[in-house]
């Protein structure tokens, strides 16, 4: 038994926190990245500059989110006039994607504030971030969604991680019968990307590949943290996407198919 054609492959999407992790990225295989500022944070709309260096050295697929700010997902109405100018910026930009989800307060999809968004996208391809996994119900949502006509979903299953996540992540691409692309994320990696590609039947995954890299700096004050004392993080380290941890996922995926093929003749 051969398999369909568009069902041999799979396309890997980095979450990339910079121009070095999206040309990591590409150097890696990646089908698409995308470009996130403050990952802490679950990532917010990156700069300008970030966005317009991104798209000259990219020959793969560019998405940006629009996030303005961490936290909930629940807007303010000078909140949605920012995103609206973000998403003009990456379209004159250039860029494929954006990334984007309102909800309301009961914890629904925002269908006014999300067509807004949509509309301005023009014919830049929309994906729905975790805002998804916020929802209350997330099958009425993934309903909502489509009806919104997203591309896809960027969904952990409504868990920490997507590995915890994969029984609603089956779910979901049983119920998206193609209408829409569910591609899970979170906590994926080259040892587990194909079990959860397996079991969930998602055909699009996201991650990130990221390792710390070491900073250059040789002085440094041991008294001061930029970013406050709250959260506790290495200001002498970057979080980098890596080539070979890119080509590891790919490649755990490609021995996942070629078995596949054994199986089936």
């Amino acid at each position: 038994m051969k398999m369909p054609q568009e069902k041999q492959n799979y396309k890997l999407e980095v979450c990339a926190n910079s121009v070095a992790s999206c040309l990591a990225a590409q150097e890696g295989g990646a089908y698409r990245v995308e470009l996130c500022a403050g990952i802490p944070e679950g990532g917010t709309t990156p700069s300008h500059g970030e966005i317009a260096v991104a798209r000259e050295l990219l020959k793969i697929q560019l998405n940006v989110i629009i996030r303005p700010r961490g936290g909930d997902f629940l807007y303010s109405d000078l909140e949605h006039r920012v995103m609206l100018k973000d998403i003009e910026t990456a379209r004159t930009l250039g860029v494929d994607g954006i990334v984007i989800g309102c909800l309301t307060p009961e914890g629904e999809v925002d269908m006014a504030r999300n067509r807004e968004l949509i509309e301005a996208a023009g014919k830049m391809s929309v994906t729905f971030h975790r805002a998804f996994d916020m929802c209350r119900d997330p099958l009425d949502s993934l309903e909502r969604v489509i009806e919104l006509g997203c591309d896809r979903i960027l969904t952990s299953g409504q868990e920490p991680k997507a590995e915890q996540g994969v029984a609603l992540l089956k779910k979901l691409v049983e119920q998206a019968d193609d209408r829409i692309i569910i591609m899970p994320g979170s906590g994926i990696n080259y040892r587990n990307i194909a079990a959860i590609a397996r079991e969930s039947g998602a055909r699009e995954l996201h991650l990130s590949a990221r390792e710390p890299v070491e900073s250059g700096m040789t002085y440094r004050n041991p008294r001061v943290q930029m970013g406050g004392t709250a959260i506790v993080i290495n200001e002498y380290e970057q979080m980098v996407t890596q080539a070979r941890l890119v080509k590891s996922a790919s490649r755990a995926l490609e021995i996942q198919i070629n078995n596949h093929k054994k199986h089936n003749r």
